[in-house]
C-alpha cells in the first residue's frame, strides 16, 4: 500500500494550492459549512478499515499487529474494485467502550467505517452503537458482506433449480456474527422466517431452549416455526438448504438426510463444514468460501460496491433495503448464464462493483 497525490506538485504555484496558503480558503469554507468536507477533502471517498484483531480470518485472536496484513489487503481490494481509498486501522484494545470511543473520535477523517474481524458478540454492540452515533455508513463486513453474497448466491441457486425462496427450508449452521447476519438477510430477501432453523455448537435454537442470550435469543424467537429440536442432523432432515458459517464439521450422513436437489453452502474457510466433493454427492448446487472450488462466496463481491454506492449519495447508514439491493445486483450479473458451478460472478468480474454501487445508491435514495 502507498499514498499518492491526485494533483501535480511540480511548481511553486502547485504547492501554494495544495498547502499554504491555498488550503486556508478550503478550511474556512468547511468551517462555515461542514458538509463541504465530503466534496473538498478525501473524506467523501475514504473508508477506515478498523479491527481489534480479535477474530481474524481463521486465525482467531491474534491481536492488532498481526491483523495488519489482512486490513491492508482489505484496503487494496477497496481501491482495486470500488475505487475507494481505505486506511487500515488496528486498535490496541479489545474493550468495547474504548473501541467505540476511538472510532467515534476518528470518524471525521472518513466517509465510512468498515469494521473487520471483531469477535462476537461484541461486534453487534459496537456496530449498532457506532451506526447510531455517526452520520456516515458503519458496516461490519464479516456479518453483512457474507450475508449479501450468500443471499445473491441462494437467489441464483433457487432460480437454477426452479425454486422459490419463500418455499425453501433453510438450515444455518453457526450463530456467530456471520450466522446472525446471514439469517436476517435471507429473511429480508424473501426466505420465510419460520422455515429457517439455526444451529450453534450446542444444537438447534428454539424458543424453549434455555441459556440463550443476546442475538441468539432474538434468532430463536424469529426462526424455527416448527419448533425443531436436537442437533444438526435433526435440522437437516428434509431441509433444502444448508449454509455453514460455523467453522465446525458436519458428517456426510447428516447431509444425506437433506431433500432432493438440495443446496449446500459450506463457507467455513479454509476448511469447509463438509468437503465440497462430499456435498456434491447429495446436493445439486454447492458453494464454499474458497477460491479453489466453484461458487466462491467472497465478500469482495459486496463491500467495495456497497461503500461506493453509499458514499456516492452520502448515505448516513446502510439499510436492509440497500443490502438486499446489493445482493440482487450481484445475482443479476450472472443471472442470464447460470450453471451449477457458476451461481455468483467471479470476484474479478469488473461488472460487479459498478452494478452493486448503482443499486445501493438507488436504494439509499428511496423513502423509508
Amino acid at each position: 500500500m502507498a499514498v499518492a497525490s491526485t494533483v501535480p506538485l511540480t511548481s511553486r504555484e502547485d504547492l501554494s494550492l495544495a498547502y499554504t496558503p491555498g488550503v486556508a480558503r478550503v478550511c474556512e469554507a468547511i468551517a462555515e459549512n461542514p458538509d463541504l468536507a465530503a466534496e473538498y477533502t478525501w473524506t467523501g471517498n475514504a473508508v477506515a478499515v478498523v479491527t481489534d484483531g480479535s477474530a481474524v480470518l481463521g486465525l482467531g485472536n491474534i491481536g492488532p499487529r498481526a491483523a495488519m496484513p489482512v486490513m491492508e489487503g482489505k484496503a487494496v481490494l477497496f481501491k482495486q474494485f470500488g475505487g475507494v481509498d481505505a486506511v487500515p486501522i488496528c486498535l490496541d484494545t479489545q474493550d468495547t467502550e474504548e473501541i467505540i470511543r476511538v472510532v467515534t473520535a476518528l470518524a471525521p477523517s472518513f466517509g465510512g467505517i468498515n469494521l473487520e474481524d471483531i469477535s462476537a458478540p461484541r461486534c453487534f454492540e459496537i456496530e449498532r452503537r457506532l451506526d447510531a452515533a455517526l452520520p456516515i455508513p458503519v458496516f461490519h463486513d464479516d456479518q453483512h458482506g457474507t450475508a449479501i453474497v450468500t443471499l445473491a448466491a441462494l437467489r441464483n441457486a433457487a432460480t437454477l433449480l426452479g425454486r422459490d425462496l419463500g418455499d425453501l427450508r433453510v438450515v444455518v449452521s453457526g450463530a456467530g456474527a456471520a450466522g446472525v447476519a446471514v439469517t436476517k438477510m435471507l429473511i429480508a430477501g424473501g426466505v420465510r422466517a419460520g422455515n429457517v432453523v439455526v444451529c450453534d455448537s450446542k444444537g438447534i435454537l428454539h424458543r424453549d431452549r434455555g441459556g440463550l442470550g443476546g442475538a441468539k435469543t432474538e434468532l430463536a424467537g424469529l426462526t424455527n416455526g416448527g419448533m425443531v429440536t436436537g442437533g444438526i442432523e435433526n435440522a437437516l432432515d428434509g431441509a433444502d438448504v444448508l449454509i455453514g458459517v460455523s467453522g465446525g464439521t458436519i458428517d456426510e450422513s447428516a447431509v444425506a438426510r437433506m431433500a432432493r436437489n438440495s443446496i449446500v453452502f459450506a463457507l467455513a474457510n479454509p476448511t469447509p463444514e463438509v468437503h465440497p466433493d462430499i456435498a456434491s454427492r447429495h446436493a445439486a448446487v454447492v458453494a464454499t468460501g474458497r477460491s479453489d472450488f466453484p461458487n466462491q462466496i467472497n465478500n469482495v463481491l459486496a463491500f467495495p460496491g456497497v461503500f461506493r454506492g453509499a458514499m456516492q449519495v452520502r448515505a448516513r447508514t446502510v439499510t436492509d433495503a440497500m443490502k438486499v439491493a446489493a445482493a440482487d445486483a450481484i445475482a443479476g450479473v450472472v443471472s442470464s448464464s447460470l450453471t451449477a458451478d457458476a451461481i455468483v460472478p467471479s470476484p474479478l468480474d469488473p461488472r460487479v462493483a459498478p452494478a452493486v454501487a448503482a443499486a445501493v445508491a438507488a436504494a439509499a435514495q428511496q423513502p423509508v
